[in-house]
């Protein structure tokens, strides 16, 4: 399956005829609950997102830091299940054109079934899977009933990913893959690191995929200077954090969505 084929692959393909880079944000499902995580959503996309990678809330999140920890803690204590956040996309897909991602850790998806899964969510209107834990030797399964069902899938790489290992990741990527900005887990971060520019020629010398830079990502200045190597900024913990604590709830809906608005500007040159 063609990556330009879907709504993420024809969205890079519009971006880069703008001349820009992609504002992907994340949200974790049901947090702090499912009406308010829907409302946040649509205020994401509303006030200049490119695309909505949604977190499925998860006991165990590796790859994050505490912010998104807490998050998914909160909505799984708020009734976040596979399936519930599986029926939360097909609702948001109804109210917009852009590309939703799932971010899960495998462990759900596998307890679910993978193919299972893998079927709701196309049957839900997602366009991609985003697997932190699962390494690109281990994709096999996962991408085979991705492809059968049309659904893209991401994989990872970091500074430290060997040339090989690229290849590999960029073989099982159909959607695009996602670069992890600096090693660590997800958070906000001062300033970019200075391994990033070189980290993305050696990928772009290996793939012509399309690469989306997160992790660390959380100011304007910092999207636009990803923006200027990349095909996409994925900002997720700076987002998050504007969503508890702000009462009354237009309040906090206000100020997620300046700054959504204000990364999305500072892709727009």
């Amino acid at each position: 399956m063609g990556s330009m084929d879907g709504r993420l692959g024809r969205m890079f393909s519009e971006v880069r005829a703008e001349g820009r880079a992609a504002l992907i944000t994340y949200t974790t499902a049901f947090y702090p609950d499912r009406q308010t995580s829907i409302s946040v959503m649509l205020t994401m996309l509303e006030s200049g997102a490119d695309a909505l990678e949604i977190g499925l809330p998860f006991s165990d999140p590796v790859m994050d830091g505490p912010t998104i920890e807490e998050a998914s803690k909160i909505a799984l204590s708020s009734g976040a299940t596979p399936q519930g956040v599986l029926e939360l996309a097909a609702s948001l897909r109804q109210a917009t054109p852009k590309p939703i991602l799932i971010m899960s850790y495998y462990n759900p998806i596998f307890h679910h079934g993978v193919k299972r899964f893998v079927r709701t969510a196309k049957e839900a209107g997602v366009d991609a899977l985003v697997v932190p834990d699962l390494p690109a030797e281990e994709m096999f399964p996962l991408r085979e009933a991705c492809e059968r069902a049309c659904l893209e899938t991401v994989s990872f790489c970091s500074p430290t990913t060997s040339d090989s290992r690229i290849a590999a990741c960029a073989e099982a990527a159909s959607g695009f893959i996602y670069c992890v900005s600096r090693l660590g887990t997800t958070g906000t971060r001062e300033g970019l690191s200075a391994d990033l520019a070189p980290f993305i020629q050696r990928i772009r010398a290996i793939t012509t995929k399309p690469l989306a830079v997160g992790i660390g990502i959380s100011t304007p200045e910092q999207c636009r200077e990803v923006g200027k190597l990349a095909d996409g900024a994925i900002v997720g913990s700076a987002l998050v954090k504007e969503i508890p604590g702000f009462e009354p709830a237009r309040k906090r809906e206000s100020a997620l969505a300046a700054l959504v608005s204000a990364l999305s500007d500072s892709l727009r040159g």
